[in-house]
């Protein structure tokens, strides 16, 4: 007579391994995420519209975009974490309506508000995790995390006494955990000095080299230049998605760095003139963009003649771009940004 137990554990061992041969089968293109037509609605706001876009295996995957912008809900569907009202896609090869259950055991997850207590140790706070995990060998575990992200040496050292940066390497240690494919971080580096944001960064492109796939949501431009591709999602529509390059390249902007007195005013002396499409201020300099190269220049010539600036052609920058695409944009409810 067969023990029970045992036959349920051999089912669900055979469920496991039929659910990873799966997945792996839908892997063969090297999509980590394939999603197509994502739409959401809460109550008669729709806040996710028409997104279609692709992850591959070990690249970093940067969401931008103004607070309420539809990201988060935009990531939680792509993994499968909230249904969409319609759209299709994989997530590590698991459907993203059927297999919610597959792709929770294959994701870590890092949101920006420090969520560990502060009265454990690092240790204690990392074992916690791994039983909450089910893992079978947490010490091997927890040690593998503290070597991975540089805690060893500090294993015993009180959580609540840490600094923002080695909170936040806690977080991501507790994240990598069960050795998941794909990380979600929300805007991880909040509050975080630059150099701990750095190094922070640098895990995270040793973590892509090895395959794991990464969404991040940041509003901090040097970091969104540090991801291998972006999507720039406004009021739930996606207005941009490729490389750094690529993004700026597709908002078609010439734009010139111009030097004098009273900048304030000549921005909004220079706002509605022909081929002046934007003016933001940056440092001691006016940039003024424009799609209108040729008109654009001929405005500034005339400006810099009559009001003794210095003016110089540059390269449009990431942040430029990105003003620009917001500028353009709507909100849910059909007013301009």
């Amino acid at each position: 007579m067969t023990d029970p137990r045992q036959d349920a554990a051999t089912r669900d061992s055979a469920k496991l391994a039929t659910d990873d041969e799966t997945s792996a089968a839908g892997q063969g293109n090297g999509l980590a995420i394939d999603v197509q037509k994502l739409n959401k609605h809460f109550g008669d706001k729709h806040v996710v519209k028409d997104v279609s876009l692709q992850v591959r295996h070990g690249e970093i995957f940067g969401f931008l975009g103004p607070n309420g912008s539809g990201k988060t809900t935009c990531i939680r569907m792509m993994c499968g974490l909230l249904t969409p009202d319609s759209g299709s896609g994989t997530c590590l090869g698991y459907d993203i309506r059927r297999d919610s259950a597959q792709i929770k055991r294959h994701v870590g997850y890092m949101t920006q508000r420090f969520s560990y207590w502060e009265d454990l140790t690092i240790r204690e706070n990392l074992d916690f995790v791994a039983r909450v995990y089910r893992m079978a060998d947490r010490r091997a575990a927890v040690d593998r995390a503290l070597e991975s992200l540089g805690l060893t040496s500090r294993a015993s050292q009180l959580t609540g006494a840490l600094s923002g940066g080695w909170k936040q390497r806690l977080a991501l240690a507790a994240s990598m955990l069960h050795e998941p494919r794909l990380l979600l971080l929300d805007e991880p580096t909040a509050g975080v000095d630059p150099t701990a944001r750095r190094d922070f960064w640098e895990t995270l492109h040793v973590l892509a080299a090895r395959g794991i796939s990464v969404l991040v949501s940041t509003h901090y431009m040097d970091e969104a230049e540090r991801c291998h591709k972006l999507a720039y999602i406004a009021y739930g529509t996606l207005l941009a998605n490729g490389t750094a390059a690529e993004v700026i390249a597709s908002q078609h902007l010439s734009t010139w760095a111009v030097h004098g007195d009273n900048l304030v005013e000549l921005g909004q002396a220079l706002r509605g003139e022909p081929g002046v499409a934007q003016t933001v201020a940056f440092g001691s300099a006016l940039h003024v963009s424009g799609e209108d190269a040729a008109q654009l220049e001929r405005t500034l010539r005339r400006a810099a003649i009559e009001r003794h600036l210095k003016i110089a052609p540059i390269d449009t920058s990431l942040e430029g771009a990105f003003i620009y695409m917001m500028n353009r944009s709507k909100d849910s409810f059909g007013s301009q940004a």
